[in-house]
């Protein structure tokens, strides 16, 4: 089944979801999760964006250089970021017509829990990195236009608030 994909203005996008108790929460939606990722061409999607209160995400494959297939995250953290940042144009599925270069640090350590319900601490770099981390402020309510600069910013306010116009509409 794909879901719907929740836009710029609903709040469940704006708060900070809360730790699962436990992985098997999410095995009823990991195949729909990622089913609705690429249908609409996406390389990360966290459960927030189709409206779960569940705190876990998607990567997709192509994300990765170490040849994983599709991943689950669940209750994620990032333990340690490096002090080299990599600017890279991002978008987002909840934010339709909107890409803007965006600054992160380029390595990052990790802990989260995959579907099996087994421990993970690893690092991650690159575009993997770079989507763990855009993937997680959605767990937290931040948006990618949250983390571009103010001029940027006001640059795009009319688009975002007739996203947000167009969600209250519904």
């Amino acid at each position: 089944m794909i879901f719907s994909i929740r836009i710029y203005g609903d709040p469940i996008l704006r708060g900070k979801i809360p730790e699962l108790n436990s992985f098997e929460e999410v095995l009823p939606y990991v195949v729909d999760m990622i089913e609705t990722m690429y249908d609409d061409d996406g390389i990360g999607l966290s459960a927030n964006q189709v409206g779960l209160k569940m705190r876990f995400f998607t990567i997709g494959m192509n994300a990765f250089e170490d040849g994983r297939g599709d991943s689950i995250f669940i209750n994620p953290e990032i333990v340690e970021m490096s002090e080299e940042l990599w600017d890279y144009e991002e978008g987002c599925l909840s934010v339709p017509g909107i890409r803007e270069y965006v600054t992160r640090p380029l390595t990052i350590k990790v802990k989260y829990l995959d579907d099996r319900g087994q421990k993970h601490e690893e690092i991650l770099t690159d575009l993997a990195a770079r989507v763990f981390q855009h993937e997680i402020d959605h767990l937290n309510g931040i948006f990618f236009v949250d983390r571009i600069s103010p001029l940027k910013r006001t640059l795009n306010k009319k688009k975002l608030r007739a996203l947000a116009e167009k969600y209250t509409k519904k």
